[in-house]
């Protein structure tokens, strides 16, 4: 297999040891499966749970048994995490507190974890001279320069004032009493921290902007597949209600416009960036899908008609709800207009681009949620009752 695999110049691609930081979350367990089934290279898979991966650990019979292996760890204060990183030839970190809510009732929890955990990660890559792929947020663009515009102002329409590139968009956030911020913040000033280390002391290094990326065993139905409390991102709370049959919140109206990207799409740009590191090497990259972009409200509605198709249940009678931002986040909560990724500099240093509809991603989505749910009700339904 590894003879046959080519780089995009032509080059054999040679097996290379990874050390993937979060394996066990949404995006891990895709990048895991997708590294086990097509490539040679082996893992080491750390992660506090490996639920989502459970499946390529067992059994030994597997095809890919031996080329990976989980390290139950936490990142915050484990002494293995610099033996495990130098034992390895690529770090991949994505690791995080990335649910919305969590930025304003734990905002410091929020820059702990995605700030001054990750110091220690950059800190080891670089002084052992490991290559990083370090995950960020497209949050770290904040407000468009388009929403400061008046509101009958032509330039609203000029794609310059609200496409995000990653090499010319300022990142322009809310006041500091707008704790909703303070994600995007230490977002961005660890990848401030990670230019620097390649500026200064050489470190080959990629930094990932995902924009929205969906898909099975995405986070969460609370209570089933994640946290029982918590309020999750906008495509995980609509699932949420779809399932228990609740009208879909729509906060301030459902203006805000996002684009959403398969996580199978996705997965196979970060394969790229692995394993072309001349081309990755100090580059920023949206990863998203500009042409699946709607307002929060015509998702609502397109998730309610693709559900209403998976699980042959009526939609109901009043779908949606409006609730403002305050009643929904809490003090503090602001948010961004718009996210729309320009795809230029993925395309030319990749030739990655999108493949997946917005339905049909919801489709593969709900279909596997709603299974989930109805697996997860039977066994509830099984257990016995105690007399």
């Amino acid at each position: 297999m590894a003879a046959s695999r080519m780089d995009l110049d032509g080059r054999p691609i040679k097996p290379i040891t990874i050390c993937m930081i979060g394996a066990g979350g949404f995006i891990g367990s895709h990048l895991c499966e997708k590294l086990m089934s097509e490539t040679p290279h082996k893992v080491l898979a750390l992660d506090v749970y490996n639920d989502k991966i459970k499946h390529l650990l067992e059994p030994d019979s597997l095809p890919w048994a031996g080329r990976i292996q989980f390290h139950r760890l936490n990142i915050k204060h484990d002494s293995r995490l610099e033996g495990l990183i130098k034992m390895t030839d690529l770090t991949i970190n994505l690791a995080a507190i990335c649910t919305p809510a969590d930025y304003n009732t734990r905002p410091l929890d929020t820059i702990y974890s995605n700030f001054i955990d990750a110091l220690p990660v950059v800190k080891y890559c670089s002084e052992n001279n490991k290559r990083l792929i370090h995950f960020s947020t497209c949050e770290v663009y904040g407000k468009t320069i388009q929403s400061f515009l008046p509101k009958d102002s032509p330039l609203r329409q000029d794609p310059a004032y609200y496409v995000l590139k990653e090499d010319v968009s300022p990142c322009i956030f809310g006041s500091i009493e707008k704790q909703r911020w303070s994600y995007a913040c230490a977002k961005q000033l660890i990848e401030r921290l990670i230019y620097a280390e390649g500026a200064e002391n050489g470190l080959e290094f990629t930094i990932v902007r995902p924009f929205n990326w969906i898909g099975p065993r995405m986070d969460f139905i609370p209570g089933i597949d994640g946290p029982s409390e918590g309020v999750p991102r906008v495509l995980a709370c609509f699932s949420n209600n779809l399932l228990r049959r609740e009208p879909l919140k729509l906060v301030d109206g459902g203006q805000s416009q996002r684009t959403f990207v398969y996580i199978k799409d996705a997965i196979e740009a970060v394969l790229l960036m692995i394993e072309n590191p001349g081309r990755a090497n100090g580059h920023i990259f949206n990863v998203g899908n500009p042409n699946n972009e709607v307002t929060v409200r015509q998702l609502a509605e397109m998730m309610t008609k693709v559900y209403t198709k998976v699980s042959g249940e009526s939609a109901l009678e009043t779908p949606t709800i409006d609730v403002s931002s305050k009643e929904f986040y809490g003090e503090g909560y602001d948010d961004s207009d718009k996210r729309i990724p320009d795809m230029t500099i993925i395309n030319k240093q990749l030739g990655w681009n999108p493949k997946t509809s917005l339905w049909d991603l919801l489709e593969s989505t709900l279909t596997y949620q709603h299974r989930t749910y109805s697996e997860a009700i039977k066994k509830s339904m099984a257990k016995p009752t105690s007399s």
